[in-house]
């Protein structure tokens, strides 16, 4: 009996060791898939804000002008100028953020061009706009908005 109460007791403390064992293993499972998932969330808000810096160097280099700056970052303009005097320049992104087609992307840079307004007796041209940086989904990674000047020629 004495032997066996032994082997009894020995089994009982290795399934607790087994048993602390799995939870701290779940813990660190829980812990590197949080981190992954940081990683990549940075990852992507970084490559957003480096692609949002370029659009909106284009956008003051270029003052605003749609066709340039459309040009410029390897998207396209949508429906030109509107009546209200609006466009929307898009360009999209795969997942390694090089430029692709629409139906490969997974973000997207949405310049929206307001129409361009005379300031100092019609020679210049003061031109805002919002950008955006989102994943496909409709995620905003980066927003802001911007003013582009210009002389008028």
């Amino acid at each position: 009996m004495t032997h066996r109460s032994k082997s009894t007791l020995f089994l009982i403390e290795q399934l607790i060791v087994i048993a602390v064992f799995a939870i701290c293993a779940v813990a660190c499972i829980s812990i590197l898939t949080a981190a992954y998932f940081n990683a990549n969330d940075s990852r992507d808000i970084s490559h957003a804000l480096l692609k949002a810096e370029s659009g909106a160097e284009v956008f003051k280099a270029t003052g605003g002008d749609v066709t340039a700056a459309a040009e410029i970052l390897g998207g396209t303009g949508r429906g030109g100028f509107r009546a209200s005097g609006e466009s929307e320049i898009s360009v999209f992104y795969d997942k390694n953020w090089q430029v692709c087609e629409a139906g490969d992307a997974s973000f997207m840079l949405v310049l929206y061009i307001n129409a361009a307004e005379g300031r100092n007796m019609n020679d210049i041209l003061l031109t805002s706009g919002t950008l955006t940086v989102e994943r496909i989904t409709g995620e905003e990674l980066v927003a802001f908005k911007l003013t582009a000047v210009r002389r008028n020629a």
